[in-house]
């Protein structure tokens, strides 16, 4: 098994601990703040405002590597604000799918996760990224951030080929942080109705 195999195995076995662990916890949890409206309410509104950025985020990365993504070396779009937009744009996604808990400690576990786990996963695929590109990726790292966004750094093409059914594909991933809040609301019912027990609750 070659050592990029190995990677995304573990990679993708990681995932999916996490996030099942993170379903199992809020399946069985609620906020502690349902009695101060005004906070658990707050807490919703902030992640649900993240989770639109963050979709919007993914939308246009999407657009930019779709067809591309293992054969050319990217550098305009969102691309030219940071090498990582992705996972920047799934970072502010995935804590305000935690917020949409109307908790903090939900966010904060995955932001914990998420900073403990995606440096090892960016830094894997740029050592990937400059075995194929070579000194093409090393120009694009001295001027482009790794992971926060330069936003005054921003280059667009007028035009650029997309190619429709990768595209397609890929706004279908990019949606999932939407679905996960009509989940969470879901799960809210069941356990309005008792369908659900409450086990544990979480501030």
């Amino acid at each position: 098994m070659s050592s990029k195999t190995k990677f995304l195995n573990n990679r993708s076995k990681v995932s999916k601990i996490f996030g099942t662990s993170l379903i199992i916890l809020v399946l069985f949890s609620a906020s502690a703040w349902e009695g101060r409206r005004f906070i658990s309410d707050g807490l919703f509104v902030v992640g649900a405002f993240l989770v639109g950025i963050a979709t919007v985020g993914r939308l246009w990365c999407s657009l930019f590597i779709s067809g591309y993504k293992n054969n050319s070396l990217i550098t305009s779009g969102p691309y030219s604000l940071s090498r990582n937009p992705l996972y920047f744009f799934s970072l502010i996604g995935s804590v305000g799918v935690g917020l949409a808990t109307e908790t903090i400690i939900v966010p904060l576990i995955i932001l914990i996760g998420f900073s403990l786990y995606y440096p090892y996963v960016i830094r894997e695929e740029e050592k990937r990224l400059e075995n194929i590109h070579g000194k093409s990726f090393g120009d694009y790292c001295k001027k482009t951030p790794r992971f926060f966004p330069a936003f005054s750094h921003v280059t667009e093409p007028n035009s650029y080929v997309v190619k429709p059914k990768i595209f397609r594909r890929r706004v279908l991933n990019s949606l999932w942080f939407v679905w996960i809040l009509g989940i969470f609301e879901l799960v809210e019912a069941l356990h309005e109705y008792g369908v659900v027990p409450i086990l544990i609750r979480l501030y």
